[in-house]
């Protein structure tokens, strides 16, 4: 009985060391701050409007969030139960800008062929006041009138389970923004004028992989998001907001024998490289009781306005509701919404 206590102990010091080297190799990767301005367009791409993933401050590249999975990383869609997952969620985000998403995964057979998905991301800017440069103006400008600039992203995903430890995943997303029109000087005549849309419709590519390690809970996870060409509105190119993605998570109620009802605690460690700004180390818990309530914080390093999130979540007969709210500094707050279903 000693000797079966002795190697319970070790198993829990050999995986608390494992999640320890992997915090210190996501902090390593902030040892040199770069700086990285202006690089990337089409931001709305990265923010997150899921409330459950806002909630543990967006570190859920390991986290099975069903279909919402497709926004942060395309393998851990296997990990639906069901036959169905859809989500809606509404991000009111700052400046009373309106982030929408939406999501759907349809699992067949049990994932004998897979498991595919589709996404849609919408946001409405408001309106914006339109001016043009007018020398003949005292004032320098003239009004053109309301401008409301709107973006879409429409995608399509596929993730297979390789293995019951291995999984992988992709999408491919058609991506639209529009930033209305502007007048500019004629290409062949400086004395005269021309309209020009500010429309831009480039093709995202996201790829994902997950690892579940064998030792409880215990996963790694990878993902590449925004992958794209160069795009440019006038003279100077520029890429989508690409990031990579590695993270582990794991249920830390597995490394104690706890009687009495359900319950888990989810610790997930992300570290993020984006093309535009700072590396970043997220953390995230999420502690869910009896599959039926979910308290939830996460907190990312290297943001001026909004490091610590917080959110909840209510389950019932395969209803979800989640909850964020995130304090944005001189932005005031940040709350987001989804409703979930899943069958």
């Amino acid at each position: 009985m000693d000797q079966n206590k002795r190697m319970e102990t070790m198993k829990r010091i050999r995986m608390f060391q494992i999640i320890l080297v992997f915090v210190l190799a996501g902090t390593s990767l902030f040892a040199q701050e770069r700086q990285k301005v202006a690089q990337t367009g089409f931001q709305f791409l990265s923010i997150i409007s899921d409330a459950r993933a806002a909630g543990m401050a967006g570190a859920v590249n390991t986290i099975p969030l069903g279909s919402s999975s497709l926004f942060f990383n395309p393998a851990v869609l296997t990990e639906i139960s069901g036959f169905i997952d859809m989500s809606a969620s509404q991000n009111q985000w700052i400046s009373d800008i309106k982030h929408n998403a939406f999501s759907l995964a349809v699992k067949p057979e049990s994932g004998k062929y897979g498991v595919i998905g589709i996404s849609v991301q919408s946001v409405d800017y408001g309106e914006v006041l339109g001016t043009v440069v007018d020398a003949s103006n005292p004032e320098g400008y003239m009004d053109i009138g309301v401008i409301e600039p709107t973006a879409l992203a429409v995608g399509i995903g596929y993730a297979k389970s390789l293995s019951d430890r291995f999984s992988v995943g992709t999408q491919i997303r058609w991506v639209k923004q529009d930033l209305g029109s502007s007048i500019v000087p004629s290409a062949t005549d400086d004395s005269t004028t021309q309209k020009v849309l500010n429309e831009l419709t480039p093709v995202a590519f996201d790829f994902g992989t997950l690892f579940k390690t064998g030792i409880k809970s215990l996963a790694f996870g990878m993902s590449i998001r925004n992958f794209s060409n160069d795009i440019k509105y006038a003279d100077e190119g520029f890429q989508l907001p690409l990031v990579f993605t590695i993270g582990a998570s794991m249920d830390m109620m597995d490394l104690f024998e706890i009687s009495g009802p359900e319950q888990s605690l989810y610790l997930s460690v992300d570290a993020t490289h984006y093309r535009s700004h700072p590396e970043q180390l997220i953390i995230g818990l999420d502690y869910t009781f009896m599959s039926l309530l979910s308290i939830r914080t996460g907190y990312v390093t290297s943001n001026d306005e909004d490091g610590l999130n917080f959110g909840m979540g209510i389950s019932y007969f395969g209803l979800t509701f989640d909850y964020a709210y995130t304090p944005f500094g001189l932005f005031d707050k940040v709350q987001r919404m989804t409703i979930r279903f899943a069958m």
